[in-house]
């Protein structure tokens, strides 16, 4: 028999659902996730997880644009192609701020996305619970609890007896 991944447990409701998440937390467990097919406001917080680093990710890639814009713009009238026309200044913010404007929001959304990737440990291309039929069901309506064998506090039995006793359903061992 080979050694187990993780243990999983269903639940019936949302309230029930997000009260066991809070108690899991409040246990210690640090490797395990919830997993259902709609979102649970304030699932986030009853999991112990802190705020999204995503923003930062997307304030730098838009401050990255928008000091590209303006250097470009800097660049061309100052150096590469140095002519007053009309009495005006080689630099006016004014003038760039169509460019400087779509490099801010470009590269803010590409900082957004490369945020995901690296936030989310993405592309996570296998993860052995894809291969359990109970945990397929959460496409439906099933709201999964997974806490998984590389935690430190895990125990195949006590972890069992716990999602148990926080009214867990359909409890199962994933195997690797």
């Amino acid at each position: 028999m080979s050694a187990p991944h993780a243990i999983i447990a269903s639940f019936p409701d949302t309230p029930s659902f997000y009260h066991a998440a809070e108690k899991v937390r409040d246990a210690g467990y640090k490797k395990w996730d919830t997993y259902s097919s709609l979102p649970v406001h304030g699932m986030p917080e009853a999991q112990g997880q802190p705020r999204s680093k995503v923003p930062i990710f997307t304030f730098c890639g838009g401050l990255t644009g928008f000091t590209i814009g303006i250097s470009i713009v800097s660049f061309m009238n100052y150096f590469d192609y140095p002519l007053i026309v009309g009495g005006k200044p080689f630099f006016s913010p004014v003038f760039p701020f169509p460019i400087m404007y779509e490099l801010t929001i470009l590269l803010s959304a590409f900082g957004t996305l490369g945020g995901m990737f690296i936030t989310n440990l993405l592309p996570q291309h296998h993860n052995t619970l894809f291969e359990n039929d109970t945990f397929l069901e959460v496409a439906g309506d099933r709201m999964v609890i997974a806490i998984e064998s590389r935690d430190p506090k895990f125990d195949a039995q006590a972890t069992r007896q716990f999602l148990e006793s926080i009214g867990g359903t359909d409890i199962e061992e994933v195997t690797a």
